[in-house]
């Protein structure tokens, strides 16, 4: 059996607003735990609480997701200046 290698280079990966989309994400699993929380004995009388942690656990995650891509983002914006930067002719 031949290894399988492949026949054309891979595309570049798609950048988006990774900031929005977190950020969005993480209010979105904040406010499923608002709203679970009223019904919290409801929950507990069917056994099914993990449903409101689960959504307070996703919205701490998000927080952590948050802090990662500002400074990934912030990163590739310094790396991208500082190629600009040393590209551009030095004027003296």
């Amino acid at each position: 059996m031949a290894k399988w290698t492949p026949r054309h280079e891979a595309p570049e990966p798609l950048e988006g607003p990774v900031v929005a989309t977190i950020t969005g994400g993480t209010i979105l699993w904040f406010v499923l735990f608002l709203v679970q929380v009223p019904f919290y004995s409801w929950f507990a009388d069917r056994d099914l609480t993990w449903w409101v942690w689960t959504c307070l656990a996703g919205a701490g995650l998000g927080l952590i997701g948050i802090w990662y891509v500002r400074k990934r983002d912030a990163a590739i914006k310094r790396d991208a200046a500082n190629k600009a930067a040393e590209g551009a002719p030095h004027s003296s």
